[in-house]
């Protein structure tokens, strides 16, 4: 029985190590995680930090000449980024007594090259400060630096996202493209569609230029793109403009207006109604006499003053018709008028007549406003 009992006390032993080894592993990949998008300890990162201060120190102590004493700013500048307040303050103290240690061990700094001078100390502390600063904000704001990147990202996916067009019966090609100003990845132009009706066979689309551009009004786009992404099929069509310009007011911003269009398209006759809110006329290509028509219906800004009217203009597109929506900075600029920049992009919309307007959408954007500092979106819709 002895015999049999201490063959068989290794193997709880083992697993119990296994077992431990496994949750060691579990909580730090757990921490690890929670780190990366701002939800944990910043532990890690901290005791990684701390250990550099006196390796640096060592370093610098045995060999002056190669390791610097002003190579404490690279764990001063990576707390900064990676660590909250309290947990850099410990920092900053670790690295100041390295600063008094080296300069104990290397002498005095008038004694030659390689010493702790007054102009090391004061550049690890402006470091230091700047490092302070920056944590102190990041903690008011109460988004860590780790998940200001992601939430970015978030934010531009969810902006795509909303503008995607949704796939249209056969018979109909529909593409949009964006671009914003700057080459940023924000803009104050979106587009919000969705197909309603009972078979959903009618197109509902909008597209709104929001006062301002690029990261400046990349937050207020991304806030109406929601709101009118939920109006949208919600309401009667004569409706939704009313109910879009009432929460525009409602917002009460310094830059609370915007311009928009909202098109809404029986996919079955190809008749269609425009409704416009201060917004640049749409183009439709007749493709019996090949000439492209302004359409313009009536409206003021959205978000100005309440109880505005928006009266439709009516339409109908027939086979190999054309219906591109934009917005202004795609046509008009400081140096250029809008007439002007209506005849250039007709002027090269023609180019695609022939090839179906595939892909057009993008080159039409590449060809007439490549360089313009604004943002520019365009829809187009063409009954095959």
């Amino acid at each position: 029985m002895a015999g049999r009992t201490g063959n068989t006390l290794p193997a709880p032993r083992l697993y119990q190590a296994r077992k431990a080894v496994h949750r060691a592993r579990t909580v730090l990949r757990r921490s690890a995680v929670d780190y990366f998008r701002g939800e944990g300890s910043d532990w890690i990162a901290f005791a990684a930090l701390l250990a550099t201060v006196p390796a640096l120190a060592y370093a610098t102590a045995a060999e002056p000449l190669w390791f610097a004493p002003e190579a404490l700013v690279l764990p001063v500048i990576a707390g900064g980024l990676l660590l909250r307040p309290a947990s850099l303050l410990v920092l900053y103290a670790a690295a100041a007594g390295a600063l008094i240690v080296e300069a104990t061990a290397l002498g005095p700094y008038t004694a030659g090259p390689g010493r702790v001078t007054p102009g090391t100390v004061l550049v690890v502390g402006a470091v230091g400060l700047s490092g302070l600063l920056i944590a102190q904000f990041r903690s008011r704001v109460g988004v860590p630096w780790r998940r200001g990147n992601t939430m970015l990202f978030d934010l531009r996916e969810r902006i795509r996202v909303q503008s995607k067009l949704p796939k249209l019966p056969a018979g109909w090609h529909r593409e949009m493209a964006l671009r914003p100003a700057g080459g940023q990845s924000f803009s104050g132009d979106f587009v919000v569609a969705t197909l309603t009706g009972p078979d959903r066979r009618t197109l509902e689309a909008v597209l709104t230029d929001v006062s301002g551009k690029g990261m400046d009004a990349g937050s207020r786009a991304l806030l109406l793109s929601g709101a009118f992404g939920g109006l949208l099929g919600s309401l009667p069509p004569h409706a939704f403009l009313p109910a879009a310009n009432d929460y525009l007011l409602r917002q009460d911003w310094q830059e609370g207006f915007a311009t928009s269009v909202h098109l809404v398209l029986d996919l079955d006759s190809g008749d269609y109604e425009l409704f416009s809110a201060g917004h640049v006329p749409a183009l439709q290509l007749n493709a019996g006499s090949g000439r492209w028509e302004e359409k313009n219906a009536d409206g003021p800004l959205l978000g100005v003053y309440d109880g505005a009217r928006f009266d439709p203009v009516k339409g109908s597109l027939r086979p190999g018709d054309v219906l591109m929506l934009f917005t202004d900075g795609l046509v008009e600029t400081a140096e250029r008028e809008l007439a002007e920049g209506i005849d250039r992009l007709t002027g090269e919309a023609d180019r695609y007549v022939v090839a179906g307007f595939e892909g057009a959408a993008w080159h039409l954007i590449e060809a007439v406003a490549r360089d313009v500092n604004d943002d520019r979106a365009l829809l187009l819709i063409r009954r095959d």
